[in-house]
C-alpha cells in the first residue's frame, strides 16, 4: 500500500517536534551542510525524499525507522567547513559521528544505526543492509546534489523542510 504525502509529512513533523523537544537535534540549525542549506533543513529533506522514493517506487519499508534514520544521517553537531585538519576526511568519518551521538540522545534500532552509519556509501565501502538504508543513501545523494549545485533543495521538500524550520523555531523561543 502507497503512503500519501500527508500521512508521512505527518510523521516527519511529529518526529522533527520530538527530536526538537528531547534532544541537540536544533543545533543542526546553526551548521551549514551544503550550500546555504542547514543541517537541520538537509535532513529534513532528505526525510521527505526517502518517503517520496518509497512511495514512487512501492518499496515496503519500516516507515518509522526511515524517517528516524534519514534525519539523524548527519548528526555530527560540528562546523564541517571550520578549517580544522580532521575535517578533511569528514566524508569519511561522520557517519560515524552522526551515530555516535545520536545513540547518546536516542534508542536506535540496529536498522536506524545501519541507516545513519552506510548513507554515504560508496565512500564508505561497506554497503548498506536494508532496503531503509539504501533508500536514504540515494535520497541523501539526490538531495546533496540539488543544495550543492543550486544552493538549496527543490520543490515541496524544500517549502515542508522550511515550514518545520519556522514551526520549530517558533516553538523552541515562545
Amino acid at each position: 500500500m502507497r503512503i500519501r504525502r500527508q500521512a508521512f509529512e505527518q510523521k516527519i513533523s511529529k518526529e522533527v517536534e520530538k527530536m526538537v523537544n528531547e534532544s541537540r537535534f536544533s543545533m543542526t540549525r546553526d551548521f551549514i551542510q551544503h550550500g546555504d542549506v542547514s543541517v537541520f533543513v538537509h535532513c529534513i529533506c532528505v526525510a521527505y525524499m526517502s518517503c517520496v522514493i518509497t512511495r514512487v517506487l512501492n518499496i515496503r519499508v519500516n516507515l518509522s525507522a526511515l524517517i528516524v534514520g534519514a534525519l539523524l544521517h548527519d548528526y555530527f553537531l560540528y562546523d564541517w567547513h571550520d578549517g580544522e585538519l580532521c575535517r578533511k576526511v569528514h566524508g569519511f568519518t561522520h557517519p560515524f559521528k552522526a551515530c555516535k551521538n545520536a545513540k547518546e540522545d536516542f534508542e536506535l534500532s540496529y536498522l536506524e544505526e545501519n541507516i545513519i552509519k552506510r548513507h554515504m556509501f560508496p565512500l564508505v565501502p561497506v554497503p548498506p543492509r536494508y532496503r531503509e538504508a539504501w533508500v536514504v543513501c540515494l535520497a541523501d545523494k539526490i538531495c546533496a546534489t540539488e543544495e550543492t549545485l543550486m544552493g538549496h533543495c527543490k520543490g515541496r521538500k524544500m517549502e515542508f523542510a522550511k515550514e518545520l524550520l519556522d514551526k520549530n523555531s517558533i516553538f523552541e523561543e515562545g
